[in-house]
Formats: structure tokens, C-alpha cells, sequence
């Protein structure tokens, strides 16, 4: 990388980092108010928000040293970086969320078998409110953060998050129809509704992690960019073979390009370093690798590139 595309990912590091330490602290902050609130309330739809926050402070705990190692640069024993340690998490997120959410079902099955009373709604109501705040604040931070950085750590993170807005509005709602209409099976309902977001925001969670840890192809869009900007240059003939795939925050592109036979060794290495630069500027955390083909002497192979 160039220096501007060093001091970007510094940049970069340095706010991902920040996300995560802001994820822990308000997950860490939730789960002691909602303590307090399941014993005080009783609600099952509080202890499934209480879980689901829990579940918060430990995946946010793994995203944080997960974050730390995929921005470990590359070493001797591990040449194209640390970047899978974000998939990583991200599958390790997916299978809790996914245990948690059926916790969560067994919990509100019992409830709705037999019902019970919420008691002190107004703290329970004040917990969920704040809860909610603090939850828009930080997916308003992480939306800034994943638009810049592109982590998927942060982004699996964000959408959890997003699905704990609407869970929060799902459970004020159970506390006040069951504290204040006494309709009690309300709770068990709203925690059934929080068990199948988890479920959701599992799976997603799940395939876009599997995605990078099988080295699936960056998605039509991007491949579709890459081929024109390549052949954007006027010198380059031709281009195939292209591979792509991503790894935490870093993007691997190679393919092959077709130039003038006539060409000077020189040139044609300048003509590579143009390109490389152009793409790193459309794609900041991309590692690019070129091979030059003179053209009409080597036929392509059979391309990936629709």
C-alpha cells in the first residue's frame, strides 16, 4: 500500500476499535439495568431483552479482539493478513444469538402455558426507553463507521442492534399492555416476536460470514466496477480471469490483462501499477495482483466475469 492507503487504514483501525470499545461499554451498561429490571418486573419479554443484551456484551467482547486481529498486519505465518478472525466472529455470534433465541422460545412456551403478572411497570418502562436511546445512538455510530471501514464485524454487530431497537419497542409495548391493560399474555407474545428476530438476524449473520470464510466472490456490483476500471485504461487490450473474494476488511483482486505485444517491459509494468492505483482508489483495503498477457498470444481462459 501506498502511504495515503497506510495512514487511511490507521484511520480506519482506529475508528473500528473505537466502535467496538463503544459496543461493549453501552452492552455492559444495559445488562446491569436490566438486571435490576427482570428480577423487579418479572416480565419474560424483559428477560428475553436482558438476554439479548447479554448475548450483546459477549459478542461485543469478540468483536473487539476479533477486530484486533484481523487489523494485525500480515507476517511470515500468515501472508495474506488476519482478516478471517472477523468471520469468525461473526459465525461464533450467529451460534449464540441462535441458542439465545431458543432459550428465549422454551421461556415464553412456560409463560404462555402459565401466566403471570408484570409488577413495578414504570421502572420496567424507564429501562426499555433508555435502552432504546442508547441503542440508536450507537447503530448511528456503527452505520458511520461500517459506510467508512466496510468491517463486518461491525456491521454484524449493527444489525444486531437494529433488530434490538425493534425488540425494545416490542417489549415496552408487552409491559404496557400487561402492566397497564392486564393483559398478561401480551409478555410471552412480545418474547416469542424477540426469539424469531434473534432467529433472523442469526442467519443473516451466519451467511455473510460463511461467505467469506468459503472465499465466495465479491458481489456482481463490485466485479462489474473492477472490469471497468481496468478497462478504462487505454492501453490495456483486454481483461480475464479476474478472482476476487474479501476477508474481514481487505479485498484480494487478481486477473490477468492483455496489452501490446509491442510494448516495453517498462511500460507495461507502468501500465500495471496505473491500474493497481486506480483500484485502490475505488477499493482503499484491496490487495491487487496483475499478470500481463501480450495480446493475441495467450488465449483466455474461460471467464468468471458475466
Amino acid at each position: 500500500m501506498t502511504s495515503g492507503q497506510d495512514a487511511r487504514f490507521e484511520d480506519n483501525a482506529r475508528i473500528m476499535r473505537r466502535a467496538a470499545l463503544a459496543s461493549l461499554g453501552v452492552s455492559a451498561l444495559l445488562v446491569i439495568l436490566k438486571t435490576f429490571a427482570v428480577f423487579a418486573s418479572g416480565s419474560v419479554a424483559v428477560l428475553a431483552s436482558f438476554a439479548d443484551s447479554a448475548l450483546d456484551l459477549f459478542t461485543s467482547t469478540l468483536n473487539l479482539f476479533a477486530i484486533r486481529s484481523a487489523l494485525t498486519p500480515a507476517d511470515a505465518e500468515h501472508r495474506f493478513g488476519h482478516g478471517k478472525a472477523e468471520p469468525l466472529a461473526g459465525l461464533a455470534q450467529g451460534a449464540f444469538i441462535a441458542g439465545s433465541a431458543t432459550f428465549l422460545l422454551f421461556q415464553a412456551a412456560d409463560r404462555l402455558i402459565a401466566p403471570q403478572p408484570v409488577e413495578r411497570g414504570p421502572m420496567a418502562l424507564a429501562v426499555m426507553v433508555f435502552s432504546t436511546v442508547c441503542a440508536i445512538g450507537l447503530v448511528m455510530y456503527q452505520r458511520y463507521v461500517v459506510a467508512r471501514t466496510g468491517s463486518l464485524a461491525i456491521g454484524a454487530d449493527k444489525i444486531h442492534y437494529l433488530g434490538d431497537i425493534a425488540t425494545n419497542v416490542g417489549v415496552i409495548v408487552a409491559i404496557g399492555l400487561a402492566w397497564g391493560l392486564g393483559w398478561q399474555v401480551a409478555d410471552p407474545i412480545i418474547a416469542i416476536l424477540v426469539a424469531a428476530v434473534l432467529i433472523a438476524s442469526a442467519w443473516g449473520v451466519f451467511r455473510q460470514s460463511y461467505d467469506q470464510l468459503m472465499d465466495r466472490e465479491l458481489p456482481d456490483s463490485d466485479r462489474e466496477k473492477i472490469v471497468a476500471i481496468i478497462r478504462a485504461h487505454d492501453e490495456v487490450r483486454n481483461v480475464h480471469d479476474l478472482r476476487t473474494r474479501a476477508a474481514g476488511v481487505h479485498a484480494f483482486i487478481q486477473f490477468h490483462i492483455e496489452l501490446d505485444p509491442k510494448m516495453s517491459l517498462m511500460r507495461a509494468h507502468e501500465v500495471s501499477d496505473e491500474v493497481e492505483h486506480r483500484l485502490c482508489a475505488a477499493f482503499p483495503h484491496a490487495e491487487v495482483i496483475i499478470h500481463q498477457d501480450p495480446l493475441g498470444v495467450e488465449a483466455p481462459q474461460p471467464s468468471m466475469v458475466a
